[in-house]
C-alpha cells in the first residue's frame, strides 16, 4: 500500500471512503484522479477533511444511477413496444429503480457514500417545454425521494439542504431543462402559469434553452446566436417573480447575455465552462460569465471530458476553476459535473436487452459535428468529488473560497431566488 493510500484511508473521511475500497469501479476512479494529481500526503488530507466538512451542492448533476433490467427491457421489444415507451422504461429503470428494488440500493448509497455530496441540483424534466413531458422525470425523482426519504429526501427550500447535512442525509433539490410553455399563445399570461404549477410542484431551476431555438430564445448549438424574444423576457420575469432560477447552460451566448441583463435575480450557467480555457459551444466567453457575475449569479463547472479541452481530465476542469476564480472571483464559481454514476454491471445488462430499433435522433440532441463525443476520463468520475476538492487544494485555493465552489455559492443564489420571490 503506498503511502498517499495509507494517509487517503487514516484521514476523518475515511467512514465515506469505505465504498471506494468495497467498490472496484469506484476505487479504480479514485487512483485514476490520484495519479493525475498527485497530490502531497498534506494536501490529499487536508483537500478530504475540507471536503467531509464543507456543505457540498452540486450545481447540476444527477442522483447516482440505477441497473436497466436488459431481460425487461429484451421482453418489451419483443412485445412491439414503441420507441417512445421503450425510452419510457429505460429511463424509469435507470433513475429510480433503486426506489423499489433493494438489489439497486447498496451500489446506489456507495455512489452517495464515496461522493461526500450532500445535494445535488436535480434533472427532473426532460428537454423540453412540453409540460408532459417535463412531468414524467418530476414524477420519477418525486417516486425516488418518497421511498428514499430517510436517506435522500426532496429538498423544497435552502433550508432543507442545510438540515441534510447537518442529519447525515443527502436530497435532491429539483430542476427542469426547460420552462413549461401552455403552448396555446392565446396571451403571455396565459402561456406562462404553468411555471408557477411546476415551482408549487417542486421545480427550483429551470433552463431557458436547450441546445435549439425555441420560443423564448437561440439554444448553444444554434449557429444563428439569437437573442431572448419578447416572450423569452417575460418568462425570465415570471421565473423571478415565482422564485424558479433562470439557467443559460445550454443557451447560445446572445441568449444567456441578455437573459442575466434582464434577470432582476441571480442567472446561473449551471454546468458550463469558460471559453477563456477551452472554446466551446457549451462553455461561456468571458462577456457572457461578466453578466451571469453581474447578475449575482455563478458558472458551475462541468466534468464532461470532450467540453474541457486541455486532455479532458480533471485537471483539466480545474483550470476552468482556477480560470473563473482568478477572472471573476471565488463567489462566481460552483460545480455542476453534467455526468453521472453508472453502476458496474450496466454493459452487461446492455447486451441482455440486445439492438435497440433504429430511430432518429431528437431534435434536442442535435449537437454540431464534433461537439459532443463520448469521451470520458476515469478521474472525472462522479464519486471523485473529495478529489476535487484535493485538486482545488494543490492549485492554493484559499479554504473559504472551496467552500464557496463546492456548495456556499448555491446554497446562496437559492436564497436570493426564494427572498427575491418572497419581495416581487
Amino acid at each position: 500500500m503506498t503511502t498517499a493510500r495509507r494517509q487517503f484511508l487514516s484521514t476523518p473521511f475515511a467512514a465515506l471512503l469505505q465504498a471506494a475500497e468495497s467498490n472496484p469501479r469506484i476505487r479504480q476512479s479514485r487512483e485514476a484522479a490520484l495519479a493525475n494529481l498527485k497530490p502531497s500526503d498534506k494536501q490529499l488530507q487536508h483537500g478530504l477533511e475540507l471536503h467531509a466538512d464543507a456543505l457540498v451542492i452540486e450545481s447540476y448533476g444527477f442522483s447516482p444511477r440505477c441497473l436497466v433490467d436488459g431481460d425487461a427491457m429484451r421482453r418489451a421489444m419483443e412485445a412491439g413496444a414503441s420507441t417512445a415507451e421503450l425510452e419510457d422504461l429505460q429511463t424509469e429503470m435507470l433513475l429510480n429503480r433503486a426506489a423499489d428494488d433493494p438489489s439497486q440500493q447498496q451500489e446506489y448509497f456507495d455512489a452517495w457514500k464515496a461522493s461526500g455530496v450532500t445535494c445535488v441540483f436535480q434533472n427532473a424534466g426532460e428537454e423540453s417545454s412540453d409540460p408532459q413531458r417535463l412531468l414524467k422525470r418530476l414524477a420519477y425523482f418525486t417516486w425516488l425521494t418518497d421511498k428514499l426519504r430517510d436517506r435522500v429526501s426532496r429538498a423544497a427550500f435552502p433550508e432543507d439542504i442545510e438540515a441534510a447535512k447537518k442529519a447525515g442525509r443527502h436530497c435532491l433539490y429539483l430542476t427542469g431543462n426547460g420552462v413549461p410553455l401552455a403552448q396555446q399563445y392565446h396571451n403571455i399570461s396565459e402561456e406562462l402559469a404553468i411555471v408557477r404549477l411546476y415551482f408549487q410542484l417542486g421545480i427550483r431551476m429551470m433552463h431557458l434553452t436547450y441546445n435549439r431555438r425555441n420560443l423564448l430564445g437561440d439554444g448553444c448549438a444554434e449557429p444563428a446566436n439569437g437573442g431572448i424574444s419578447d416572450l423569452g423576457r417575460a418568462a425570465i420575469a415570471e421565473m423571478n417573480r415565482t422564485g424558479v432560477i433562470v439557467d443559460v447552460a445550454h443557451s447560445g451566448w446572445r441568449t444567456s447575455l441578455e437573459a442575466a441583463k434582464a434577470s432582476r435575480q441571480p442567472v446561473v450557467a449551471s454546468h458550463s465552462g469558460a471559453v477563456g480555457v477551452h472554446t466551446h459551444i457549451r462553455s461561456k466567453p468571458d462577456e457572457v460569465v461578466r453578466a451571469i457575475v453581474d447578475s449575482g449569479g455563478y458558472v458551475g463547472v462541468y466534468s464532461v471530458s470532450s467540453f474541457l479541452g486541455h486532455g479532458g481530465d480533471l485537471n483539466a476542469m480545474l483550470d476552468h476553476i482556477e480560470y473563473l476564480v482568478k477572472r471573476f472571483g471565488a463567489d462566481h464559481v460552483a460545480i455542476g459535473t453534467d455526468i453521472a454514476y453508472m453502476p458496474a454491471g450496466a454493459a452487461a445488462e446492455s447486451r441482455k436487452a440486445g439492438p435497440r430499433p433504429k430511430s432518429r435522433t431528437r431534435y434536442e440532441a442535435l449537437w454540431p459535428p464534433g461537439a459532443l463525443t463520448n469521451a470520458s476520463h476515469p478521474s472525472l468520475a462522479w464519486t471523485n468529488w473529495p478529489m476535487f476538492t484535493v485538486g482545488m487544494v494543490q492549485r492554493g485555493l484559499k479554504d473559504d473560497d472551496i467552500r464557496k465552489i463546492l456548495g456556499g455559492n448555491v446554497l446562496r443564489v437559492t436564497r436570493a431566488a426564494v427572498a427575491g420571490r418572497a419581495a416581487l
